[in-house]
């Protein structure tokens, strides 16, 4: 009786496998999706269940680093910040035009009644054009001195590169130069242009341009830049100018010093000799003790 029960028990098991099967199964044709920003992306989520099980399917967005889950397709309809930019396509969902904030993962769930519940994660990455860079180019520069140009924009995704030129003719940074440049070195992952030491050769219109692998953006506005030689005789003479005025403002202070202009003593006299009062005659002091009487 033992062996007759074990073939019933594994048979058992199997048709529960194998209903299981029949009542729900689930899939994705893309599970990394990529797209430039405001193109197309669809997510797909294929599913197939027996037709007298009830069933509900539901989309949820994953944030990215955060983890924050939110409803992208609930109760029939798209709820949350793709309502009016997507469709469903039976189970699949198409963005008509994707954005930067979109890129998440997604998750497709499928359950039949409480008891069978499956799942699928899609990631979508959303690629981003660079945008127009700004350029910090100085106006003026003396020649011999460490000058930087830099350049920058934070739209791009994946992260920008830059390109530097000068007078229309690009630059080659040390990676595309096999030869080190004399004057200049290019980081294309931060911007910078660095002079070591400019010369009046160096004098030009400078501008950049940033790119990905998605595109390159527009360039910004050119500016020039303009090395001059130090002026040593117009230092020397400056130089020159000042001491002569300090030396003639030291002899003044030293004039008036010796003249005691400085002194107390000569001010308190001046001082004593306006203010002294004229003597009193005899007939006027013999005219106001009458009168007091």
């Amino acid at each position: 009786m033992a062996m007759l029960r074990r073939p019933v028990q594994l048979g058992y098991l199997a048709a529960v496998c194998c209903n299981f099967a029949l009542v729900l199964s689930l899939r994705t044709d893309n599970a990394n999706v990529e797209a430039t920003e405001y193109d197309e992306a669809i997510l797909s989520c294929v599913y197939s269940v027996r037709k007298d099980s009830k069933h509900r399917l539901e989309w949820k967005k994953i944030e990215k680093g955060s983890g924050d889950v939110s409803f992208v397709y609930y109760d029939g309809e798209i709820v949350g910040a793709l309502k009016g930019r997507a469709d469903m396509i039976d189970s699949s969902i198409r963005i008509k035009n994707v954005t930067r904030r979109d890129s998440a993962t997604y998750r497709c769930e499928v359950s039949v009644s409480t008891k069978y519940v499956e799942e699928v994660e899609i990631d979508l990455t959303v690629f981003v054009l660079p945008a127009t860079p700004v350029c910090d180019v100085p106006s003026n520069a003396m020649t011999g001195t460490v000058v930087e140009l830099k350049c920058r924009e934070s739209e791009g995704f994946p992260a920008s590169q830059y390109e530097w030129y000068k007078n229309g003719v690009r630059l080659e940074s040390q990676a595309q130069n096999a030869k080190p440049s004399r004057s200049y070195t290019i980081n294309v992952k931060t911007g910078t242009l660095e002079f070591n030491t400019v010369a009046k050769t160096d004098t030009g219109l400078y501008h950049c341009e940033a790119y990905n692998n998605i595109g390159r953006s527009q360039k910004c506005n050119g500016k020039k830049m303009q090395i001059d030689d130090l002026n040593v005789g117009g230092i020397i003479a400056a130089v020159v100018v000042v001491s002569l005025v300090i030396a003639l403002c030291g002899l003044g202070v030293f004039h008036a010093q010796k003249r005691g202009y400085f002194s107390r003593g000569h001010t308190s006299q001046k001082t004593h000799s306006v203010y002294k009062s004229a003597p009193s005659t005899e007939n006027d002091f013999k005219h106001t003790k009458s009168f007091v009487i």
